[in-house]
């Protein structure tokens, strides 16, 4: 079972508030994916950081350039651990 993103908000920098379908909620610090080029590289400007949206279909939060990243990656990078059912 993947748990799906319910809610996001922007705290600050690159820190982002997330909401998982359980309930849980944590914090994800994006500022190492600055650093990985391609795609990511347009996280260097924080306005377009800032302005991801929910796909609630796939249950991630994305950005306009198509990128997203699994919420099996958020949890275990909220809570330090991967989730289990």
């Amino acid at each position: 079972m993947i748990l799906d993103v319910v809610s996001a908000r922007h705290i600050r920098d690159y820190e982002i508030e997330l909401e998982f379908e359980n309930g849980a909620k944590g914090t994800v610090d994006f500022s190492q994916y600055r650093n990985r080029g391609g795609v990511f590289s347009k996280f260097n400007d924080i306005d377009y950081f800032k302005n991801f949206k929910i796909d609630k279909e796939l249950g991630v939060i994305s950005w306009e350039n198509g990128v997203d990243i699994a919420p099996e990656t958020l949890y275990s990078k909220a809570f330090g651990k991967a989730f289990v059912a």
